[in-house]
């Protein structure tokens, strides 16, 4: 539990709803549901303060149910991102003067508009829109997002507490803690609305403006976001939505003489490019802009012998299925001693045989769809080539139909190699890739884990023995920025577990902790002399 400074409000984490049957939250989710479902949603960009809307739209239909229409969003140019860069810039001398308490109330109502007035809407669009089954929109766009607003103010003024040591005398030493130069561009993915509203919000808290540019598959909740904002009385052109491509976006921002910082989650070939160009474009910038990343994961559960079989099926079948694989920390490789892999087995096929899948609406469905049709011909095709492979074999699952949704079936793949693809290279699908381990070879293994992926995010080690979960966590210390014992290595909480990791999975700058924040600020010390000297001689002189 944080303490408080400021008198800033201790904040604790959302309660988390359990949408039972018969329950109040059910029947008020099921009506966000139906009236977004009825109507089509016209999504402006927010520009300076202006809703903008161009002869371009794009459409939006749920992953689950292609033929459906959920809206129209208006997609724009390079215009409109220099019109949003040139709205921050017009907006940040007022942002950034106003106090810290005055933007920190900002933000304290936006989290407490999104936990309670526009809960079941923003559950409702990650639901519709990204295709989640109302457990996982509840922890992620209700309350992981409410959870990052509440924490984020309490880390900013920790920051602002945070003095140098007031001991010496006739001086008085302080610390400022500016806002960055220029813009800050945020760059967020589909598959987490929290993360959508966290990086553009977190920067602007510290007194930065920002140019926001979701993915298009979680447009439609990012409006939502955008509302919230805007009741919440965040000032026109601190942030700014606009949708356009990477491409376009990159084109005019990385250019930009004011542009001083990134955020991003996505993927690792993206963020080497975007570092990449702004590395060639360094001389054009008035200060080294900050690269703040999360990119991509190839997440790991290794089990030793001594493993409680029901742990280790619980945590894999969750770890791996839970949103379809497509959270950045889902576990798509296992390593399992060839003692258990039998009765894993037949747990595992009972589990899944047991999962139903289907669109969101049916909250009995614990399977949805994958976000869109370019992920669904990418993860088929690595199911068809372990089913056609020597080294591999489809050993549960490996069905897929994407005639109404994009459904593809949980898949297991059983790897022959501990080189095979599917153990490297990731996938961000319902596929689990499991090597099975001779029982005497642990060791051996643990250093195939660290050495057969280039990312570096979440994993996990199942053991009784306790020499063994010892050994894991020193032989794995680089390999996850989370790590998680006896249990799955997904679910990190704000305030809890800070999240990110390295190598190949980005600059672990740890989401939902103060570390973050610190990116976003410039420090200037100032130092005060009440007593200065009037004479250059010092004593040793005579």
């Amino acid at each position: 539990m944080l303490k408080g400074f400021f008198n800033v409000p201790v904040p604790t984490n959302e309660p988390v709803n359990s949408y039972a049957p018969g329950t109040r939250e059910r029947e008020l989710l099921e009506a966000a549901i139906k009236e977004a479902r009825a109507q089509q949603t016209d999504i402006p960009m927010y520009i300076g303060g202006k809703e903008v809307r161009t002869d371009r739209k794009g459409q939006i239909t749920p992953p689950h149910d292609h033929q459906h229409v959920l809206g129209h969003f208006h997609q724009g140019e390079k215009s409109h991102v220099t019109a949003a860069i040139d709205a921050a810039l017009a907006a940040k001398a007022d942002w950034e003067r106003l106090s810290w308490e005055q933007r920190a109330a900002i933000f304290l109502k936006a989290a407490e508009l999104a936990s309670t007035k526009y809960r079941y809407k923003l559950n409702a669009a990650t639901m519709l829109g990204q295709s989640k089954n109302p457990y996982q929109a509840e922890i992620d766009s209700a309350c992981e997002f409410t959870d990052f607003l509440r924490f984020n103010v309490a880390y900013m003024s920790e920051i602002y507490s945070q003095q140098p040591p007031a001991n010496s005398k006739g001086v008085w030493n302080r610390v400022e803690q500016r806002p960055l130069e220029g813009f800050v561009f945020a760059l967020t993915p589909f598959n987490f609305t929290a993360i959508a509203g966290n990086l553009p919000s977190c920067v602007a808290m510290m007194g930065n403006v920002v140019v926001w540019k979701p993915s298009n598959t979680q447009i439609y909740s990012a409006n939502v976001l955008m509302e919230i904002f805007r009741e919440a009385g965040l000032p026109d052109g601190v942030i700014n939505l606009i949708y356009v491509s990477g491409p376009v976006a990159g084109d005019v921002i990385f250019k930009h003489p004011d542009f001083s910082g990134i955020h991003f989650t996505g993927s690792t070939g993206v963020f080497q490019d975007i570092w990449k160009t702004i590395g060639e474009n360094i001389h054009q910038y008035k200060t080294y802009p900050r690269i703040v990343g999360e990119t991509g994961g190839k997440d790991f559960i290794v089990a030793h012998p001594s493993a409680d079989i029901k742990v280790l099926n619980t945590a894999l079948v969750r770890g791996a299925f839970e949103y379809q694989g497509q959270k950045c920390s889902a576990a798509s490789r296992a390593y399992i001693p060839a003692s258990l892999w039998g009765e894993l087995r037949e747990r595992m096929s009972e589990d899944i045989g047991s999962f139903k899948i289907g669109g969101t609406e049916d909250f009995s469905n614990f399977i949805n769809a994958v976000i869109d049709e370019k992920a669904f011909d990418k993860i088929a095709s690595y199911i068809d080539r372990a089913k056609e492979s020597e080294d591999a074999e489809v050993v549960i699952g490996g069905s897929y139909d994407k005639s109404k949704g994009y459904f593809i079936h949980p898949t297991v793949i059983l790897a022959k190699t501990p080189d095979y693809e599917t153990l490297s290279e990731e996938l961000f699908g319902p596929v689990l890739t499991i090597y099975v381990y001779q029982d005497d070879k642990f060791e051996e293994t643990l250093d195939l884990v660290d050495k057969t992926s280039i990312y570096a995010l979440t994993g996990s080690i199942i053991s009784q023995d306790r020499y063994a979960v010892e050994k894991a966590t020193q032989v794995l210390r680089n390999a996850a920025g989370n790590f998680y014992i006896n249990d799955k290595c997904t679910g990190a909480v704000v305030g809890q577990q800070p999240f990110g990791g390295a190598r190949g999975s980005g600059t672990n700058d740890k989401a939902g902790s103060m570390i973050n924040l610190l990116r976003w600020v410039s420090p200037r010390t100032i130092k005060e002399t009440f007593n200065p000297d009037t004479d250059y001689r010092y004593p040793f002189l005579g």
